[in-house]
């Protein structure tokens, strides 16, 4: 990538819509509005105010759309470059003829990320910020969307610079010695280093101690419903999703293949998947749903087993039964609005038993907050106050510090200063990783691939 080309795509989403926006950022920027666009008022683009007027085929004359036009002249831009948006009608054809015109103009399509990319690069956001604009656009649930917006507004990168301010202070005092090396390290500077390095490392295992919950509220839990035929699976998958997504009928088997369906409990995002009822049987179509189901089991987070309360433990539960050992488990006896048969064999198999009665709703606020309840160990999904981790590549690079500097202080009494200062310089790499600050160039390119083109 040169970061002097002048780069352009399409912001909004593809398709047809409501309005078109075509985004430039570089030095030509301000060349392609005034070739393109002709201002309504004779004023011209004027910095950070919106202009009404036409967007014009410079090579013909010919009007394509009439359109609002935003010049934002750096460094007061998304990119902190000069920038260029394009507001049109959001008809395909009319965005592609005037995302052709803007290359026309000398301008390259960007790369996916790009923008998002610039502004980092340029210093407007480290890569903790990159990477929250993405987890903004790609939220599903309330508790997400807070945590993308707090990290995006910088609260876990003020965390990571003051672990590495710690470090810093520890690294000056050693290599002050390093530095003057007739002088002994004395043991109030022992003292002091140690301080600042447990202090760093406190912070270090703090923030570790909330990634799951993090990673939790960011990407959401997948929860498999099974149980055997008419036990109550697809009336439970409706009524956690409050619609009728699930065809829900006195006959066995109507359910074949497997159901997915994303919802939110409390702000958190749990992917449903609803499964064939597991039982013996000679179809072919259907004994292909049950081994999916079967199949799934080990791959979800969290099993939610449908037990049908007013019949007698049958064999075919104890199909499930068995198939759920090891399993994290929820047993849900459904019908408890009947006379109720049901005598589970063990109890210990399941993290919780819920009672519900499907159809009518009683007990699924219950089952609800019992999901929740297995995963979030915070009081709540709410994460506006909080400072959390929520992306394996943060993880293991503060894990990869905290090794560091257990090797530091492993090493701080054989006093070895130049292998000490080592240590602590390889912490401070782990560290500035997270932000962005000694990232390499493959990091980020995985990092920005993942992104729209036009973000």
């Amino acid at each position: 990538m040169y970061i002097r080309d002048t780069i352009a795509a399409v912001s909004t989403p593809p398709g047809n819509g409501g309005i078109g926006i075509i985004r430039v950022s570089g030095v030509q920027a301000a060349v392609v509005g005034h070739t393109l666009f002709k201002p309504v008022s004779n004023g011209g683009l004027v910095s950070h105010r919106f202009s009404f007027g036409t967007i014009i085929d410079f090579a013909t004359g010919e009007k394509i759309d009439e359109a609002m036009a935003v010049y934002m002249q750096a460094p007061r831009s998304y990119t902190r470059e000069d920038v260029l948006e394009l507001h049109c009608h959001g008809g395909w054809l009319v965005v592609e003829r005037v995302l052709a015109l803007v290359l026309s103009c000398g301008v390259r399509l960007a790369d996916p990320g790009e923008f998002t990319r610039r502004a980092f690069l340029n210093g407007r956001i480290d890569l903790v910020q990159a990477e929250a604009v993405m987890d903004i656009i790609a939220s599903k649930s309330e508790g997400a969307l807070q945590l993308a917006q707090r990290q995006r507004e910088g609260t876990l990168s003020v965390r990571i610079e003051e672990i590495r301010r710690y470090v810093v202070r520890a690294l000056a005092l050693v290599e002050a010695y390093i530095d003057f090396p007739d002088d002994d390290l004395g043991e109030t500077d022992v003292a002091a280093i140690s301080a600042s390095v447990v202090d760093a490392r406190n912070m270090i295992a703090s923030l570790l101690n909330t990634y799951e919950d993090g990673r939790i509220i960011r990407e959401g839990i997948s929860v498999l419903i099974v149980g055997k035929p008419n036990a109550g699976k697809s009336s439970l998958l409706n009524m956690l999703l409050n619609e009728n997504r699930a065809i829900v009928t006195h006959i066995p088997g109507t359910t074949r293949d497997i159901i997915e369906e994303t919802v939110n409990f409390g702000g958190l995002a749990v992917r449903l998947l609803d499964t064939a009822g597991i039982r013996q049987t000679d179809d072919i179509v259907e004994q292909e749903g049950i081994n999916r189901a079967l199949g799934k089991i080990s791959q979800a987070d969290l099993v939610l087993a449908v037990f049908d309360s007013s019949r007698e433990f049958s064999r075919e539960d104890q199909l499930i039964y068995d198939a759920l050992d090891g399993i994290k488990t929820i047993a849900v006896l459904n019908k408890t609005d009947l006379v109720q048969q049901l005598v589970l064999p063990d109890d210990d198999r399941f993290v919780s038993i819920v009672r519900i009665a499907a159809l009518s709703g009683a007990g699924v606020d219950v089952l609800k907050h019992t999901v929740c309840s297995q995963f979030l160990h915070t009081s709540q999904t709410d994460s506006r106050e909080l400072v959390t981790l929520s992306r394996a590549r943060h993880r293991d690079a503060l894990v990869s510090a905290d090794q560091f500097l257990n090797k530091f202080v492993d090493g701080l009494q054989d006093r070895n200063l130049e292998l000490l200062a080592l240590d602590l310089r390889s912490a401070l790499q782990a560290v500035g990783a997270v932000t962005g600050q000694t990232a390499t160039d493959e990091v980020l390119d995985l990092i920005f691939s993942s992104f729209c083109i036009g973000k």
